[in-house]
């Protein structure tokens, strides 16, 4: 079917879904991707799912695909950490998002080039998103966005992890803080298709699990298969832009020579690079693209691309196991960055950081990293949203703060809509 308003059918086609229990939308907002198979993917209702817990969840996705081998949608929490490494979490979770969930779905809606086609699904369901009528009576009130660390706390912090890097703990480390709003009455897709509105991203997406929802703006991918190549793009390296297009081409070009923005960007290459060896033909694992600049509305990214071939000895899933958590959200060495990042951060992070996206029935896969993103838990009110950076030896931690919120920006200015206040 082609469509000639694109943009209204995606409304329309998400709040259609979002009447399900379970739905995920991922969409790359038709930003030019090699790697990329649709534009956009709609997936609705459960035919099947699992909810596995920490212990052997890649094990049952292993087992799940294979009994299916069809088109499945998932989640990957953070906590998967504490599966394929030695780790623990303390810190207490108000969002309770599953440690790993899937679903084969009832529909699937697929648009490559203003082109949509059902994958999975009866055909009426074009008349069906055609004629839908939301429930408008969602209640919806002002924010009170709180914070976790305040200013000189969060400095205090970094102060503190620059110590540990100065004894040889680690060299980098992914540190992250939580604005979180309690009581708060949001309607989710609204809410989303604003933030997707002013922050368009290439790896954006709605996943609704439940009472659970994530709202994603993120630019980031985190891993994906085409065939038997794997392919990450790990971002490190931030800079604002500018509305003065020869102060934002100076900003831009500053970001691509800034040895500090190399420096962290590089660390983590080498920890991906290390980290597909363990599923990789070998000698195949290679640098595509180094230190490449992006630009998105708020910021211009550092993003480099590394690749290899899948052993057909390897299991996909433990592919992604592999390389789980991504190490642009850890640090390096990676199990010594995640036990600091346990010690020193305030939230369990849960679905913030891990990653959701899809697998084929050929065992392609996509999945970004879940940042930029509001996670909202609508049973008990819960909001949250976790921002951060990479800390190295010579991070200025006043800097590293203004950083976190200009990655903040884009959020903070949807919320506003609902009249947010910000305390801290």
């Amino acid at each position: 079917m082609e469509i000639t308003a694109i943009e209204a059918f995606k409304k329309k086609a998400l709040r259609w879904s979002a009447s399900f229990e379970v739905c995920c939308c991922l969409d790359s907002n038709q930003y030019p991707d090699p790697y990329a198979q649709y534009d956009l993917l709609i997936a609705a209702g459960a035919k099947h799912s699992l909810n596995a817990g920490i212990g052997n969840a890649f094990e049952q996705l292993k087992t799940f695909y294979q009994h299916h081998q069809d088109w499945m949608f998932g989640l990957l929490s953070y906590e998967l950490k504490n599966e394929v490494e030695q780790l623990q979490t303390l810190h207490t979770d108000k969002l309770d998002f599953p440690a790993l969930y899937f679903f084969v779905p009832e529909y699937l809606i697929a648009i490559k080039d203003n082109h949509a086609s059902l994958l999975k699904g009866d055909e009426n369901v074009w008349e069906k998103i055609e004629n839908f009528c939301p429930d408008t009576t969602a209640q919806t009130g002002p924010l009170v966005i709180n914070r976790r660390f305040d200013r000189q706390d969060y400095i205090h912090t970094v102060e503190q992890l620059k110590e540990h890097i100065k004894r040889g703990d680690c060299y980098e480390i992914n540190f992250c803080q939580e604005f979180f709003a309690e009581n708060a009455h949001i309607d989710p897709v609204a809410t989303y298709q604003d933030l997707n509105a002013l922050s368009p991203t290439p790896f954006s997406g709605f996943f609704k699990i439940g009472e659970r929802y994530i709202l994603s703006a993120t630019p980031e991918r985190f891993l994906c298969k085409r065939g038997n190549r794997l392919i990450s793009q790990p971002i490190k390296g931030t800079a604002k832009r500018s509305k003065d297009p020869i102060l934002d081409a100076e900003i831009k070009l500053g970001l691509k020579s800034s040895i500090k923005e190399q420096a962290e960007n590089v660390m983590i290459v080498d920890l991906v690079r290390n980290d597909l060896t363990k599923s990789a033909v070998s000698g195949s694992v290679k640098v595509d693209e180094l230190f490449g600049i992006y630009t998105f509305p708020q910021v211009h990214q550092m993003i480099s691309t590394i690749s290899c071939t899948l052993n057909p000895t390897i299991h996909f899933v433990d592919a992604i196991k592999n390389t789980f958590p991504m190490g642009s959200m850890t640090g390096a060495p990676k199990i010594r960055a995640m036990e600091l990042i346990d010690t020193y951060e305030k939230s369990k992070r849960g679905a913030f950081s891990g990653s959701f996206g899809c697998i084929s029935p050929t065992g392609d896969f996509d999945f970004n990293v879940i940042i930029r993103s509001i996670l909202y838990h609508a049973e008990n009110r819960y909001l949250s949203f976790q921002v951060g950076g990479a800390i190295t030896y010579v991070a200025n931690a006043e800097e590293e703060y203004e950083e976190c919120l200009l990655k903040a920006s884009a959020i903070l200015k949807v919320l506003e809509s609902k009249n947010r206040k910000l305390k801290g």
